[in-house]
Order: structure tokens, then sequence, then C-alpha cells
């Protein structure tokens, strides 16, 4: 080993990897959204074997998504995945992303055209312009060495399409079909808001629409998941059968052990 950066490359890919091969089994994956801290200190901290893949995202935040990318080879040295929330529905944004984290969610993904485009960005890097169009419309490559650099070079990229609308839902099983969709992952505020149902986690039509994705996405091997902040909505979406879990943020969590632990402390 020549140095320190080869030895977090090789940790970097076995994270993806790993990953990767559980979604490819059928397994359930656990993850959490990290968004109120680029402190790579914090990977320390998450007991082994607790979480799969950590999501950092700049929404809501005064941070860009670079200044995780230090959390990025922590987690890694953890064997955890970290994948990146994008704030745009680009193509070079999506590339942008996989070139330096595990992979990539996009929010409100709703057709299957522009998936595809985004998936292709993710997953056949740095293929580019009418080579993929060809690719994309005929399955025709430049050569066989081109197809299998691209190919070996991307194999655990994980790409997770975020479904938050209606008319997502009724184009899933298109997009569900595109080459390197990993997973799906729903936004609940977005979707209940599209809904005309804001923030009703509870509501009797959101649980019906989320049985409905997710088993549009396990009808086409393909993990599908929902964010909650609630224990009981986490575990009742899980007995749906979500294999794409993200439970709860680092603050929450944080707020959550302190909150906890003191209440013990103080009870004498």
């Amino acid at each position: 080993m020549l140095d320190g950066s080869f030895d977090r490359s090789v940790k970097r890919e076995m994270s993806a990897e790993r990953l990767k091969q559980k979604l490819d089994r059928g397994e359930t994956v656990y993850g959490t959204l990290i968004q109120n801290t680029i402190s790579p200190a914090l990977a320390d901290a998450i007991p082994a074997g607790t979480l799969d893949f950590v999501i950092v995202s700049d929404e809501h935040t005064a941070f860009d998504i670079g200044d995780f990318l230090a959390m990025r080879y922590a987690f890694a040295s953890k064997g955890i995945a970290c994948l990146a929330r994008t704030h745009s529905r680009s193509a070079d944004d999506v590339a942008k992303v996989c070139d330096t984290y595990d992979g990539v969610v996009v929010p409100y993904v709703e057709d299957y055209e522009e998936c595809q485009e985004l998936a292709a960005a993710a997953v056949y890097r740095p293929l580019k312009g009418a080579a993929l169009d060809k690719v994309l419309s005929e399955g025709t490559w430049p050569t066989k060495e081109t197809q299998e650099y691209v190919e070996n070079r991307n194999k655990n990229t994980i790409f997770v399409p975020m479904i938050e609308s209606v008319r997502g839902v009724e184009n899933l099983d298109k997009i569900c079909s595109i080459p390197g969709v990993a997973a799906v992952f729903v936004g609940p505020n977005d979707m209940t808001v599209n809904m005309g149902i804001p923030n009703e986690y509870d509501h009797k039509d959101f649980i019906a629409i989320l049985q409905r994705i997710i088993d549009t996405a396990n009808a086409r091997h393909v993990a599908a998941g929902c964010w909650f902040g609630n224990e009981s909505q986490a575990i009742r979406t899980i007995r749906q059968g979500a294999r794409f879990v993200v439970f709860s943020n680092d603050g929450v969590l944080f707020n959550k052990a302190i909150t906890d632990s003191f209440a013990k402390v103080k009870q004498d």
C-alpha cells in the first residue's frame, strides 16, 4: 500500500459494494439523514452494525453538498455508504455527486424519460452525448472496451430517485424498469402536500399510496422506502414491505439521546 489515499479508495468501494449487494439480494437496508453537522467525528459515535448508509443533504441548511465530503471518508472507514441528495434534477449535478459520493438521491422525479436521463448520468459516467444516446436507444456501445470500462467503473453506484407526487407514482413501474435504479425513496412532506393532505402521515390515503409504491417497486426487484422521524410510522412502513429504510436525522437523534438521558439523570 503506497499511501493513505489508496486505502481510503478501497474502503469507499467496499462500503458502496456492500450496500449494493444487500439491495441486489433483496435485503432491507437502514440509513439516516445527515443535515446538521459536517464533522467527520460523528462517524465514531455510530455503533458498529447500526447503519448501512447515510444520506447527506444540504436542504434546509446553510451547508453546501461539498462540505460533507470529509464525512464520506469517515463513514467509509466504518463500512457505511454515503449518498448525497442533490438540489436539482440536472444530469450534470447527478454525475458530479456520483464522482465524489457512493451514490445520489434525486428529488421529485416524476417522468420516465427524465429519470432515464438522470440514471444514465449516474451509472453510465463518463459517457455522454450521441454515444450515450445510442447506448440507451439501441444498446450499442462505441467499443466493447468502452462498455467494460463504464460498467466496471459504475457497478456499485447507487442511484435513488425520490417519488414525491401522484404523477411519480403513476409512472413508477416504468421508472423502476430503468437500469441503474437501485431504490426509490418517498419524501412524505412533498407527497402529502401533492395529495392534498399536508403532513398527514397517518392518513389512510397516504398509507395506501405507500403500499402501492412498495408493491410496484418490489415487483421490479427495486427497494422502496419513506423517510420518517417517528418510530411507529417507520416500523409500519417496514411491515408494509419497505426495504430502503431512512429513519430520522442527526439533529433529531441527538436531541432524543440528550432528552432521554437527562430525563433519567434528573428523575431523582
